[in-house]
């Protein structure tokens, strides 16, 4: 745990490090418990540890701090789900809950999807992958970095 003022206690220092060394375009990874993290990190993306913490929560926390890339059509994407889900109708309620966090964030783009594979194909050229507790399925998310101003640098 981080104590700072302004730092949300439960970004942990390998994270805050992690985000603070990123570059805009470079993505980040937030992966749920099904998702092959230690095998997509073999590739080449750092593997930061959340385990416990829910993907909304840890979202939260991080846009208070990560600015979101403006110069793509969506900052935030999502993994689509396969044609067999699709096809049962499954439900995914935690990218409704993605989605508020990141109008609540001031990201006006929708969430964008993509497939699995291609998702995972991604996810390697990630900076790092997160793994969290989130159980939800289809509970990943990539995340790409903006750039800050000037004057929201002082």
């Amino acid at each position: 745990m981080v104590v700072l003022k302004g730092v949300p206690a439960l970004l942990s220092p390998e994270l805050l490090y992690a985000l603070a060394r990123m570059g805009h375009g470079d993505t980040i990874v937030l992966a749920d418990v099904n998702f092959p993290t230690s095998s997509i990190c073999k590739c080449g993306p750092e593997e930061i540890r959340a385990d416990g913490l829910g993907i909304p929560q840890l979202l939260e926390a991080m846009l208070k701090l990560l600015p979101l890339d403006t110069y793509v059509e969506s900052p935030a994407v999502v993994m689509e789900l396969v044609s067999s889900d699709k096809e049962k109708g499954l439900q995914t309620p935690v990218w409704r809950s993605y989605q508020s966090i990141l109008w609540e964030a001031g990201c006006s783009s929708c969430l964008a999807k993509m497939e699995r594979f291609e998702f995972y194909e991604e996810a390697k050229k990630a900076f790092a992958v997160i793994a969290t507790g989130e159980t939800a399925l289809y509970g990943n998310l990539i995340l790409t970095k903006g750039v800050l101003a000037p004057e929201a640098l002082f």
